[in-house]
């Protein structure tokens, strides 16, 4: 008896724990999920962790929410002109909303929420693109042609519980026929610009000259007009001395000036004078042949 109780006992423990492990799923950091009661969606909105269910009337899916990046082939679009251009895209995705997504996808089929929004990015790119010329579409920042077509296809795309997280244009192909023509209206604008970017430059560097020729002649001017007040203040100085020098011995004054008077006027063989013996310029001589 006691053999059964033990045996029973196990086989208790044995079903708890294999009935409690049916119970028990985790949702990871990178996960969303789902749980069903028959079939029918009950809670969508799991917090990362350890959670539970009713073995054989729940059961739970689980959708990865990192972000897809989905490839897509070249497609046609029109411009403004009529004209076609060929464009090869792709998406970056990430489920914010199982429910929806599990419903609009049947059954959170990858390949059907891929191929639902590339339709959805096709129908916004074609809006877009219908309203630029070919050169508009190919000159113009990709940053506010993208931001159009999220923004046209953003209420689309949560319907699908799915987030548009980024949309890039890898290659655009003119056709054979405009390619040579819109390359030379590019090159013509671009000539353009560069020659308005040079006239103005040339007309800054015009004013930085003529504001630098100002400055210089003002201070010339400056710089002579305190170099004439320094010669002035000199020569009154100068002046001044020679005066006190007179005043207090006239006649060794009288008598240096004529030296140097002497000294620069006498003094190479070239030196010629025409001047008379008795003149007051020879008194100085005058006197020591006198003594």
């Amino acid at each position: 008896m006691a053999n059964r109780g033990i045996i029973a006992l196990l086989i208790l423990l044995a079903v708890a724990a294999v009935v409690l492990a049916m119970s028990a799923f985790t949702v990871r950091e990178t996960e969303l999920a789902i749980k069903f009661r028959f079939g029918e969606i009950v809670k969508a909105d799991y917090e990362p962790g350890l959670h539970f269910m009713i073995p054989m009337i729940n059961n739970v899916r689980k959708f990865d929410k990192r972000v897809v990046t989905r490839n897509y082939p070249a497609e046609q679009f029109l411009t403004s002109e009529g004209k076609i251009l060929r464009i090869d895209f792709y998406i970056k995705w990430r489920v914010i909303d199982p429910s929806d997504y599990y419903q609009a996808t049947a059954g959170g089929n990858e390949e059907i929420a891929a191929s639902r929004l590339g339709e959805i990015v096709k129908d916004g790119l074609k809006g877009v693109i219908a309203r630029r010329t070919i050169q508009q579409v190919v000159s113009a920042e990709r940053a506010e042609l993208i931001g159009e077509v999220l923004k046209l296809a953003d209420v689309s795309t949560r319907e699908l519980g799915l987030a548009l997280v980024d949309v890039r244009v890898k290659r655009i192909d003119l056709p054979e026929e405009v390619s040579d023509s819109v390359f030379d209206r590019m090159r013509q604008d671009f000539a353009r610009q560069a020659k308005q970017l040079r006239a103005e430059g040339e007309e800054n560097a015009e004013k930085l000259r003529a504001e630098a020729d100002r400055q210089r002649t003002e201070i010339i001017a400056e710089a002579y007009r305190e170099a004439q007040i320094i010669r002035g203040e000199g020569d009154a100085r100068s002046a001044e001395i020679y005066a006190k020098a007179y005043s207090r011995n006239p006649e060794f004054y009288s008598f240096y000036r004529s030296l140097q008077a002497y000294r620069d006027a006498i003094g190479t063989e070239s030196d010629v004078l025409v001047i008379s013996p008795d003149s007051e310029f020879f008194k100085y001589f005058n006197r020591a042949t006198r003594r």
